[in-house]
Order: C-alpha cells, then structure tokens, then sequence
C-alpha cells in the first residue's frame, strides 16, 4: 500500500544545504537494523531518532536533530516523523512515533506506509501514531500550523483552519 508522497514544504535553504550521500541509514531488513542498532550508544538510544519513509517504502533513520529533508535526500516520502525504540523480551521494538516533521507536514493518514516499512524490518510497533500531529497551511495567510486540541484556527492571523489536509498545494491539486 503507497500513500502520498509529501513533497519537502519547509525552509528552502534546509533543502539547498544537502549534499550527496547525507541522507538517513537505509534500513530495508532486520539485518540492516540489527547492524544499525548497535553501532548507537546507549545515549543515543536514550531519544528518539528522525525517520522517514521513502517513496520507495523503505525506512530511513537518522539522529533526533536530524533535518527531515537531510534524512530523505531531499526527496519525496511517504511520511516522516520521530520514533524511539526500546527492548521487550530480549528483542527491538518501536516505543513512541509520530508523524511530526514540520518540513514535510504528513498527516497523520500516512501510518499505513510507516507500518508497512516497520512490518518488512520486522520490529514490533503500535497500531497507529503514538502521538499524533495535525498540520494545516492557513488559506489567509499561507502559514503552516499545527493544530492543538481540536482548534482549527491559525496561530498567525486567527483564520479558520479547514478540517481537510491542506499543506501542500500541489499534491491538494492532483500533483505529484
């Protein structure tokens, strides 16, 4: 299953500082992961980690204060955000996610594809976003938001917010 794919929508210059070969770990296998997992330290660990799922469906990880847009090389994803891991049982498996990413703003829709690329690691996750974050752009003032307790209602110049994900204006208008 392939949902969206979120174009990068923050800061440009985030964007432009990218160079070649600085996205995210690529981690397709449990085998990926298990190499991954333990080249951390144990304070690493600690956070959560910046994530991404590529338009290919495959989970991409890098440290916490990570760009979004630096962990996908500056390319589309299915969805993005922060997870953490933590050990049950003698094994690996996902403690907190959410779909917060504030340069790719994907709504909280886009779990399916984060559990699917979870699924093909074979780690353990929850059923959904443990937290979940809901981004508007303001139709007045073009401002991205996050929405907080059910307030749809811009931070910046007080319009109302629409109820529908409206971030990118490309992919709302049938884009790609």
């Amino acid at each position: 299953m392939r949902g969206w794919n979120y174009r990068y929508v923050g800061p440009a210059d985030l964007k432009a500082a990218i160079r070649p070969g600085s996205g995210g770990c690529r981690i397709g296998s449990a085998a990926d992961f298990d190499s991954w997992v333990a080249e951390r330290s144990a304070a690493e660990l600690v956070e959560p980690f910046t994530f991404v799922v590529g338009a290919d469906g495959v989970l991409r990880l890098a440290p916490r204060r990570s760009e979004h847009v630096a962990c996908a090389g500056g390319r589309s994803v299915l969805s993005a955000g922060e997870i953490s891991f933590t050990r049950e049982a003698g094994r690996w498996v996902v403690g907190d996610v959410s779909n917060h990413s504030t340069g790719y703003c994907p709504d909280v829709n886009s779990w399916p594809s984060v559990a699917q690329a979870l699924d093909c690691v074979g780690l353990a996750r929850p059923s959904g976003f443990t937290h979940e974050v809901v981004f508007r752009r303001c139709p007045g003032c073009q401002e991205h938001n996050i929405v907080r307790e059910s307030d749809f209602v811009c931070v910046f110049c007080g319009s109302e917010l629409p109820e529908k994900w409206n971030v990118d204006l490309l992919i709302e208008s049938g884009g790609s």
